[in-house]
């Protein structure tokens, strides 16, 4: 499965910096503009997964850019996330077309959880094609489109592991204890080597991955 790529606009430097970041960190694919005209040259260059747009913009507000995008695009999940919290306001971005409007504040954790029922929605809707990765335990064989590779214990017993819990966050010192017994510093090394050799394997099955959460653990999308 392909990272998703997201088109977020944003004018407000730190702000823009701090979410950019954090959502990176958990995998995303993220790509920042400040004002309407660049995010609308961006979404016309690119493919984007979800749009994440901010009202009151320099050039061109949210609303127009979100006229834009629905004009030439009727699916691609998009996010207002703006100052504005009056009623009407809500109403006039959902009569856009938008999926949902977060008010400022907001959870970081809230736009996370949003973004991925989202991607869930969109990938169900498209009928994704089913993982092509297929795991025998007892054989510590991994098989991708009818080619077989042979695996080590551990990196069987690793993979399993996360196939048991797709879409699911796995934390490093959880996967630590069911597969080495232990969680210190250098098996937390040796995790690190693993899950690199992981992804190189299930490298040929785009609808399979394994997601680093930065300092947490790790998700296995399927």
């Amino acid at each position: 499965m392909k990272t998703a790529h997201i088109l977020f606009v944003e004018d407000d430097v730190n702000l823009g910096f701090v979410i950019r970041d954090t959502l990176e960190n958990v995998s995303f694919q993220v790509t920042h503009c400040t004002n309407g005209p660049d995010a609308w040259a961006a979404f016309q260059a690119g493919s984007f997964d979800v749009c994440l747009l901010d009202v009151m913009l320099p050039h061109s507000d949210g609303f127009t850019l979100a006229r834009q995008i629905r004009a030439v695009n009727t699916q691609v999940p998009i996010l207002f996330l703006s100052a504005l919290a009056n009623k009407d306001d809500r109403l006039q971005g959902l009569r856009l077309g938008a999926d949902d409007y977060l008010t400022k504040p907001f959870s970081i954790e809230e736009l996370i959880l949003k973004i991925n029922v989202f991607l869930r929605r969109t990938r169900t809707t498209n009928h994704q094609q089913p993982s092509h990765t297929v795991l025998n335990r007892q054989n510590l064989t991994l098989t991708i489109h009818g080619q077989t590779q042979t695996l080590t214990h551990r990196e069987a017993d690793v993979i399993a592991y996360l196939l048991d819990r797709p879409n699911t966050l796995v934390r490093r010192d959880e996967l630590l204890r069911a597969v080495w017994g232990d969680d210190d510093y250098f098996m937390g090394r040796s995790l690190d080597v693993f899950i690199s050799r992981l992804r190189k394997r299930i490298a040929q099955d785009p609808t399979i991955r394994i997601d680093n959460v930065h300092g947490v653990g790790f998700v296995l999308r399927q």
